[in-house]
């Protein structure tokens, strides 16, 4: 942490000035390690997530060091919270990505391994944090379920869902997690005007959104059900393959 100290420009300047056009100054004049050009874009993106990383460091320590502060407040410490959870999901995002294309050539098609999750945790974490970042009421219920997924893209799924269930309610989301005939299934409804009746919705943010869940849940062996709810509204059915619990967590039914 930089102790209150101002993080501008030096006033004066080094004293050698070195060009780099790598990733390092080779001290030759070549192009450094994997014979990147100043202008080539693998460079660029390598460098942007570098710097993007460093931003979310700092964002993560301003925010650790607010939590254990005595002048804030209960209701404060838990926004703070939340924003540091959603935070390091972030940091996540940026890690995988790294994973994924470490050269900055352009990203794997494959997806990661799953894991063995507890999809109603995972929801209502989402849940907790779209609550703090939206005038509408959330509302969660869900009973113990098992996939196996990737939890990152589990997330990015949960959060596109809820993003569009949020932009175009009118003052209601609701999110339930339940187990039906072997397969885990996230339904969120809302009580806004419902596909193909959205006057404000930007149509194209909501397909773009709905498309990356799609590929996601597909890719793990499960489909999307889009359908009018209850609500009047769209009600958005995630179904994951379920899978049986772990033995840690695991409770004999009465």
């Amino acid at each position: 942490m930089n102790q209150g100290q101002s993080r501008s420009s030096p006033v004066d300047p080094p004293a050698r000035v070195a060009t780099l056009s790598g990733d390092q100054d080779t001290g030759s004049g070549d192009t450094g390690p994997g014979d990147t050009a100043p202008g080539d874009p693998a460079l660029w993106r390598r460098r942007l997530r570098h710097d993007i990383r460093h931003e979310l460091g700092t964002i993560i320590m301003l925010a650790s060091a607010v939590m254990v502060a005595d002048d804030v407040g209960a209701g404060s410490r838990a926004r703070v919270e939340q924003l540091l959870g959603e935070t390091r999901w972030l940091d996540h995002l940026i890690r995988r990505l790294d994973e994924d294309d470490p050269d900055g050539a352009g990203p794997d098609t494959g997806l990661p391994s799953p894991e063995r999750l507890r999809v109603d945790r995972l929801t209502a974490e989402v849940v907790t944090g779209m609550r703090l970042a939206t005038p509408h009421a959330v509302e969660f219920a869900g009973e113990q379920a098992w996939a196996h997924m990737d939890a990152v893209a589990l997330w990015r799924a949960l959060r596109n869902v809820l993003d569009n269930a949020c932009r175009v309610a009118d003052g209601r989301v609701e999110v339930r997690v339940l187990v039906e005939q072997g397969w885990v299934v996230i339904q969120v409804d809302d009580d806004g005007p419902g596909f193909g009746r959205r006057k404000q919705a930007p149509h194209g943010l909501a397909s773009l959104g709905l498309g990356i869940v799609h590929d996601l849940i597909s890719g793990y062996g499960g489909s999307l059900e889009i359908r009018t709810g209850e609500m009047g509204g769209a009600r958005v059915r995630m179904l994951l393959p379920s899978a049986p619990p772990a033995h840690d967590d695991w409770r004999p039914r009465p």
